[in-house]
């Protein structure tokens, strides 16, 4: 069994299973803290993720003096964050310890924190919460809208964040489905979704700054490279990413500028990497340059 970081660059053995990795969220909240007492210059900025059995557990700091604080569970409509949780929508309190709005039943390790003025908003997936961030200041000062506004665009970011991965989860999970059972390949229909899977990920690939998930997304195509290649496969040419980025689109019937719109390349960057790719494939057509690379094994 193989275990792929961000950090392999070894292509696994045909018949070995893959374990990918999904990024720890933990690191992604821990950034859109950073930014919250960045960007809306607040004192303090605090914030986790909600557990399977619907608790927030508070994990991630930046500001704090104490402990207090720090992996306190909060439960759905309790203080503030649990409200949030339940409402789903952003709130705040200007002197939390006196807040009429909100229950206390955590007045303790908040006020040991010296904090008074807060805000929190949900991390929202797909109308699910998936985290709360806060934001806080230690004196009785509302938090004005321009804070307000920072948070939320922190929290709409890493929700996207958090998407994106529970996306490639989603297609990595009907990818082991495929490799399991490679005799559904021999249909038609399979196969063309292996390739529409193939494409997809090498253009979600593209637009991503998170190295681990480019590398799972990778990897990912080397599998579904390898379910279809045919038996007398030879060593695969030494195509860049890019050329096999735009050979991918190209396999499913893209023209170049369908390509360019998907991959968000100019169309002429489109047929630079298409000649190229001929180049080495020693081909003459954008169907013979498919059709080599699938012999190949670069391409399913």
């Amino acid at each position: 069994m193989l275990r792929a970081t961000h950090q392999s660059a070894i292509p696994p053995e045909r018949g070995e299973e893959i374990v990918y990795l999904r990024p720890d969220d933990g690191d992604a909240f821990r950034q859109a803290v950073r930014v919250v007492r960045q960007r809306a210059d607040v004192p303090v900025a605090f914030g986790g993720q909600v557990a399977a059995e619907g608790s927030l557990h508070l994990s991630e700091f930046v500001g704090v003096r104490t402990s207090a604080l720090k992996g306190l569970q909060i439960r759905a409509a309790a203080g503030l964050g649990g409200q949030v949780m339940t409402s789903r929508r952003p709130g705040a309190v200007s002197d939390y310890g006196s807040a009429l709005t909100i229950s206390h039943d955590y007045d303790v390790p908040v006020l040991a924190e010296g904090i008074c003025s807060v805000a929190a908003v949900p991390v929202t997936v797909h109308g699910r919460v998936r985290g709360v961030i806060y934001g806080a200041a230690r004196g009785v000062v509302p938090l004005g809208d321009r804070v307000l506004d920072t948070m939320v665009d922190a929290t709409r970011r890493l929700a996207g964040e958090l998407a994106v991965r529970d996306e490639v989860d989603r297609r990595l999970q009907l990818l082991d489905v495929a490799d399991a059972d490679r005799t559904a390949l021999r249909d038609s229909v399979a196969i063309e979704e292996v390739r529409e899977l193939h494409a997809e990920f090498r253009a979600i690939a593209k637009g991503l700054d998170d190295a681990v998930l480019r590398d799972r997304l990778h990897r990912a195509c080397e599998r579904l490279a390898h379910l279809t290649d045919s038996r007398d496969a030879v060593d695969p040419p030494a195509l860049s990413p890019r050329e096999l980025d735009v050979l991918s689109q190209i396999a499913l019937g893209c023209s170049n500028a369908e390509t360019a719109r998907r991959l968000s390349l100019k169309p002429e960057t489109v047929k630079a990497y298409l000649r190229s790719a001929m180049r080495k494939l020693d081909v003459h057509t954008r169907h013979e340059a498919v059709v080599a690379a699938r012999r190949r094994g670069a391409l399913p």
